[in-house]
């Protein structure tokens, strides 16, 4: 019978957003590129055909930017005013933006020509978008209270919307439906409203009363199924149900500030919100927990991310530009079109006699260029399997060497995982005493380090004070005769004692949180 190796335990570390898989892709976006603007960045949007370019507003103009080189490619400056919103169109041909004087232009991107003008407003503009469904038709939100749905080619306004009394300051057309746009106000409602009619549909009311009144709505955000909506008024996120009447289905709030942003990634599976605590969180659409944490050095006003996920951009109150990007990874579909090349390439397909590849159309192989089955259909392949070297403790235990095996993984270059599941095999041999044996002060001190050093730690800390305790009963006879020793043992006992007393400290956190988590609960019952 063959020899099995040691199997390494994999011992995970204690869960953390930091360390979990969502979290290393988040991460991935680094090396941000910051570039300074003039005044502050309102407006970063992405355009949503390739290559992505991206127009950020500042001041009395639009930039649009190469999203591989960071460079400005077209800088639109015909605005006598602070330019608000540029937007670009899903061809990513044109360009329309408002500006404080309540102008709307819309431009040709190549030429920066102005193609239509609409002047209808009579206060600053903060929204212009074209419409996802009907790109020939443009939504805009005023100051003046009022929201438009434009028509480019007549360069007339479709519908008026009405319905607010104080600045409205975000909206969106629906992806889902070319006749509703979904609107947000400084009148602490978030409403949506049918172009054909121009009336409100419904009026959700997205701010709290208090002291300091109502709170104003900063962003909307429609998810594409057209069925539930996302507002942000103060630090607070209430996601509505739209198909249930407006109903608030949930409230929260992780921002110690005002939320001035909201976007999607690009399956809507992930909602990133930006805010003035100079914060962005990633949501878990599906639990609205938050799964990632980035911060930024100044107050974010707007936040965007590209339709391929590459980049992530953020413009900030003191001017700055951030684009965090990160590096694509070939998709599953060009990963196995080049497997299917080189295996085709090495001449293994030959082996298959007449069989098919998976991952492999039935195209390549038609007609003349089909690939013939090399010998006799009766042909047998011997496969050859090489012998897996072992490790240098797997020889000792095969051998029987227990103790030559424990040193050798006590030294600095092997990780702790593959350590204790060594030990663990010798606890299972019941060799782990015949190990521990007859040592000088010189084998036993890297035993009494390693123990020293992950008695705390919670994926070892049962295996330690197990072993520890087999080498307190073998050598506690021989203390006083070595200073390294016996300091490496008052080493241990300290350890073992603070963490007694941080065990306890949490004890009583946790008994007192229950307390009053507890008392809130029951408060809470009492008035309803």
């Amino acid at each position: 019978m063959d020899y099995l190796p040691v199997v390494v335990q994999a011992h995970p570390r204690p869960f953390s957003s930091k360390h979990s898989s969502e979290g290393k892709y988040w991460r991935s976006f680094k090396n941000p590129v910051f570039v300074k603007e003039y005044a502050p960045v309102t407006s970063v949007h992405f355009s949503p055909s390739k290559p992505h370019r991206y127009a950020v507003t500042a001041a009395t103009r639009v930039q649009i930017y190469a999203p591989r080189t960071q460079k400005v490619t077209k800088t639109v400056s015909r605005f006598k005013d602070v330019a608000r919103s540029g937007c670009i169109r899903a061809d990513g041909k044109l360009l329309v933006a408002g500006d404080d004087t309540g102008l709307i232009q819309v431009f040709d991107i190549n030429s920066r020509a102005i193609l239509r003008t609409f002047d209808s407003h009579k206060q600053p503009v903060h929204v212009t978008k074209f419409s996802p469904l009907v790109p020939t038709q443009v939504l805009s939100c005023s100051d003046d209270t009022t929201a438009k749905m434009w028509d480019v080619p007549s360069q007339s306004c479709i519908s008026t919307f009405n319905s607010h009394t104080d600045y409205v300051r975000s909206g969106q057309p629906s992806s889902s439906n070319p006749h509703l746009v979904l609107t947000g106000s400084y009148d602490s409602t978030v409403r949506l409203f049918d172009s054909r009619s121009g009336n409100c549909e419904m009026a959700m009311s997205a701010g709290g009363s208090g002291s300091s009144g109502n709170v104003p709505v900063e962003q909307v955000l429609m998810f594409p199924s057209g069925t539930v909506a996302v507002s942000a008024a103060g630090p607070i996120l209430r996601i509505w149900d739209i198909v249930a009447g407006g109903r608030c289905v949930r409230a929260l709030s992780n921002h110690q500030k005002t939320v001035t942003s909201l976007a999607f990634d690009s399956n809507a599976s992930r909602l990133l919100t930006g805010g003035l605590d100079q914060m962005v969180k990633v949501y878990d659409v599906s639990t609205y927990k938050v799964v990632h944490t980035m911060r930024y050095p100044a107050p974010i006003l707007c936040l965007a991310i590209s339709p391929d996920e590459t980049h992530i951009a953020a413009g900030m109150t003191d001017g700055t530009l951030s684009v965090r990007r990160r590096q694509p990874k070939a998709s599953e579909s060009d990963a196995d079109a080049a497997l299917a090349k080189t295996i085709l390439q090495s001449g293994t397909y030959d082996s298959f006699l007449g069989g098919s590849l998976p991952g492999i159309g039935e195209g390549r192989v038609k007609g003349k260029g089909r690939a013939k089955p090399l010998g006799d259909v009766n042909e047998l392949r011997i496969e050859s399997r090489r012998t897996k070297k072992l490790k240098n403790y797997d020889k000792f235990l095969k051998s029987f060497k227990y103790s030559a095996a424990l040193d050798a993984v006590l030294k600095k270059n092997v990780p702790p995982t593959v350590a204790f599941s060594l030990i663990q095999e010798l606890i299972h041999r019941d060799g782990l005493r015949t190990a521990l044996s007859y040592r000088d002060d010189v084998l036993l001190e890297p035993v009494l380090r390693l123990l020293v050093k992950y008695v705390t730690d919670p994926r070892f800390g049962e295996l330690v004070c197990n072993v520890a305790s087999i080498v307190i009963e073998m050598y506690a006879p021989i203390l006083g005769q070595s200073p390294l020793i016996d300091g490496l043992f008052l080493r241990l006992r300290k350890k073992v004692i603070a963490e007694i007393r941080f065990q306890k400290e949490v004890t009583r956190t946790k008994g007192a949180l229950d307390m009053i988590l507890a008392s809130a609960a029951s408060s809470t019952t009492t008035v309803r």
